[in-house]
């Protein structure tokens, strides 16, 4: 079954630059990654969020990129680079 995620983050401005940076290099690790369908990254119309948006082909998939994203050493950690929580949403396909 088709799965998803949506992520919307909120770096403090000072590290919007950086942090666009940081979620292109995740979408990449992810895209090479087998079973990934799609990995896109956006800017809120308002500058405030970089929002992510992934889709794999199963649960299985999705996992195994989350390890290749480990693997890689990407920086994917939440700390004070970002003003209030990350907002993430998993789906399922209907």
């Amino acid at each position: 079954m088709k799965v998803g995620m949506v992520a919307s983050h909120y770096p403090h401005a000072a590290y919007r630059e950086e942090f666009v940076a940081r979620v292109q290099q995740v979408a990449e690790v992810f895209r090479q990654a087998p079973g990934c369908l799609s990995a896109d990254y956006w800017l809120s119309a308002d500058g405030e969020a970089v929002v992510s948006i992934v889709q794999w082909e199963s649960e299985e998939a999705s996992a195994a990129s989350f390890a290749a994203i480990a693997a890689a050493g990407v920086d994917v950690a939440y700390d004070e680079r970002e003003a209030r929580p990350r907002e993430i949403v998993r789906l399922v396909a209907a």
